[in-house]
């Protein structure tokens, strides 16, 4: 009886240590929380997550992305203390929708370090009243010494964009941007100056290139877009410049259909279509592999924002110029290198350096007087 006894009390033991190990959550070290659209858009979200897996396989550190319930602030706390729950040391946040969600956690876990791409965390909610998150207390825009605030230079981005189409011999141009929101309009303001220069490099006559511009409201992808593309594609338009994330998907089959043309947004996005001639391209693996590394390497520049342009090869084109017939990579480095030389002067959204009557026309942003450029904006 007594040795009956003993194996039940070793099975019950046993069961006991197997439920516990069963019951345990796996954790990751690393953690990247998306926005709006998912790891695989072939664009921002993805850009951040294959330099998160870059560095966590090349070094076997453990990382995982979680997508929050919905688009608010109070979901990205959410998805980002879920993260930090299951061990998330680093926090990964593409995007200025996480700059509230930042602002909320950044005191609150000071061990965990935050990498916040295109924003910096602030406790704003309404810009054109200057509500807070709290509803009555002052606006706050502290950089917690555990976040790194990174943006990018998409002007830049925009400009070398616009320079190629126009380069290559392309007159009649698009810009679809998905919302108006800042990272956006300086790749629109960016693609307006990049072909207007071009042109006058090109000795061509003024009012030469014409560009439609419009905001479409939203990131995805939708019908109406791709029938608003293919409306242009067939009136002549030659090229759009699709900064839209998800929806930039309905400008590629709208081309595909249609004759058309395509440059990618955020990261190479030729391989999504044939029509994708090139990408104003953020160097987002890049950077979020390289501000991971400098946390392990206690070189992290917390507390800071940092904009990363040409001058440190934060952005451009992809090296592929395959698509191009007239425009070519010794072309694409002698421009590069102008803009590494500030041979350019690019306005993005900032209209510090022009008069104070500005109205929102992207043609202020150009210095001539007789820019080579037309901008048809439509709703």
């Amino acid at each position: 009886m007594k040795k009956l006894g003993l194996s039940i009390l070793s099975l019950l033991m046993m069961f006991m240590v197997i439920t516990m190990v069963s019951c345990q959550r796996d954790t990751y070290e690393i953690a990247l929380i998306t926005d709006v659209g998912t790891i695989n858009d072939k664009s921002f979200n993805q850009g951040a997550w294959e330099g998160v897996v870059e560095y966590a396989e090349e070094h076997n550190i453990s990382h995982e992305y979680y997508q929050p319930a919905e688009k608010t602030t109070p979901a990205y706390v959410d998805a980002i203390e879920l993260a930090i729950e299951n061990g998330a040391q680093i926090v990964v946040t593409p995007g200025f929708l996480f700059e509230n969600a930042i602002w909320t956690v950044q005191n609150e876990y000071p061990d965990v370090d935050f990498i916040l791409l295109d924003g910096s965390p602030h406790n704003v909610v309404n810009w054109n009243t200057m509500e807070t998150l709290e509803g009555s207390g002052e606006p706050d825009f502290t950089i917690a010494d555990n976040v790194l605030s990174i943006f990018y230079a998409e002007e830049e981005s925009g400009f070398l964009a616009g320079y190629a189409a126009v380069k290559e011999g392309y007159t009649d141009l698009g810009f679809m941007g998905g919302m108006a929101v800042p990272a956006v309009i300086r790749f629109g303001h960016g693609y307006v100056q990049g072909a207007n220069q071009a042109a006058v490099e090109m000795g061509l006559p003024d009012d030469a290139i014409s560009i439609r511009y419009t905001y479409l409201g939203t990131f995805n992808e939708n019908a109406t877009y791709q029938t608003r593309a293919a409306t242009w594609y067939n009136e002549g338009l030659e090229v759009i410049f699709a900064a839209a994330g998800a929806a930039g998907n309905s400008v590629m089959k709208a081309a595909e259909q249609n004759e058309g043309l395509v440059i990618g947004v955020d990261v190479d996005q030729s391989a999504e279509s044939d029509t994708v001639i090139t990408s104003a391209k953020k160097e987002l693996a890049i950077s979020v592999y390289d501000a991971i590394e400098s946390i392990y390497e206690d070189d992290f520049a917390g507390g800071t924002s940092i904009t990363l342009g040409a001058d440190v090869d934060g952005i451009g084109l992809p090296d592929d110029f395959s698509r191009f017939e007239t425009f070519t990579s010794a072309m694409y480095d002698e421009v590069y290198a102008d803009l590494q030389a500030d041979e350019f002067m690019i306005y993005g959204d900032s209209v510090e350096d022009l008069d104070e009557s500005y109205d929102g026309d992207v043609l202020a942003f150009i210095d001539d007087e007789s820019p080579k450029v037309t901008v048809d904006f439509r709703e």
